[in-house]
């Protein structure tokens, strides 16, 4: 299939950030550490999937809760300025954490903000979205919550691709968006063995799992039983936030050209690239408009 005739419709997060570079992350006692630089920027794993799979050509539509105030009104400009379409829906505020990171990845997320619940009105009108397009991409979020467990009470529609992201193998919460996909994504953050991780995801009904392993590149199994690997390619890391959302959108990129597994995850690491080299989600933020003031 041609990439410009490809339809895939996200749901889940977008929000604005604030982040901040320290030397080491905080220990748990009360200190001073003195930041290495700070940005404000679009954040939210859908507006990183999204963005990269428009890198590629992909025809996405991202639907977000997103409140009137200054905060929505960011992000959806960043978005709009690197040509991602954006379907807002209300919510009372818009999405906001703090992330306090590390030039090695290291990070921890406070939520200062988080959209209040969807209206039964509002999830109708994202799962109609979501059953026109080719593929739908649904992000943990409550909304995701009601649009999965839909799917597991017998409606229809089309294939659905998830991120677990760290996930351990047993966490509720993530079960449902398990069960209902097609093809789930994770990294091995919570993992020693993520072959077996993958197998245990694959046990409850998926077709496929991918693991990305940072520095070690990513595998990949099959309900068949196909196996693939890949290494991560060089690149001088600017920083690591979005990564594995680029991994992904290049990852289905390719697969809904009709790639095999070896090149959806070759696909996957190259696009990786792109967001590994930028302070922002990907390049074209700050095309927009969005100014740096890390160091």
């Amino acid at each position: 299939m041609p990439l410009a005739d490809a339809r895939v419709a996200l749901c889940g997060p977008a929000s604005w950030n604030h982040l901040i570079l320290l030397d080491r992350l905080p220990e748990p006692v009360p200190h001073m550490q003195f930041a290495l630089g700070d940005l404000h920027t679009l954040g939210g794993t859908s507006a990183g999937k999204a963005l990269h799979l428009a890198d590629r050509g992909v025809d996405v539509a991202l639907h977000a809760l997103l409140g009137a105030d200054d905060d929505g009104r960011r992000v959806a400009e960043a978005l709009d300025a690197a040509g991602v379409r954006v379907e807002a829906y209300p919510s009372e505020r818009t999405e906001r954490h703090a992330n306090l990171m590390t030039a090695t990845g290291e990070r921890v997320s406070l939520y200062l903000a988080t959209p209040s619940a969807a209206s039964v009105d509002t999830i109708d009108r994202i799962d109609d979205a979501l059953a026109g397009a080719d593929v739908a991409v649904v992000d943990l979020s409550e909304v995701g919550v009601a649009i999965v467990h839909r799917r597991l009470t017998g409606a229809a529609g089309v294939p659905i691709w998830t991120d677990l992201h760290d996930y351990d193998g047993t966490a509720e919460f993530h079960e449902p968006f398990l069960r209902a996909a097609d093809v789930v994504f994770m990294n091995d953050d919570a993992t020693d063995d993520p072959w077996a991780l993958m197998q245990s995801c694959l046990d409850r009904g998926p077709r496929l799992a991918v693991c990305t392993r940072g520095a070690q590149g990513a595998v990949a199994l099959a309900a068949s039983g196909e196996r693939a690997t890949v290494a991560a390619v060089p690149v001088d890391v600017v920083d690591t936030n979005g990564a594995g959302d680029a991994f992904f959108a290049g990852f289905l990129a390719a697969s809904l050209t009709g790639e095999g597994l070896d090149g959806c995850l070759a696909a996957g690491a190259h696009q990786a690239v792109v967001a590994l080299s930028s302070e922002h989600l990907h390049p074209a933020v700050a095309a927009g408009g969005v100014t740096s003031a890390l160091r």
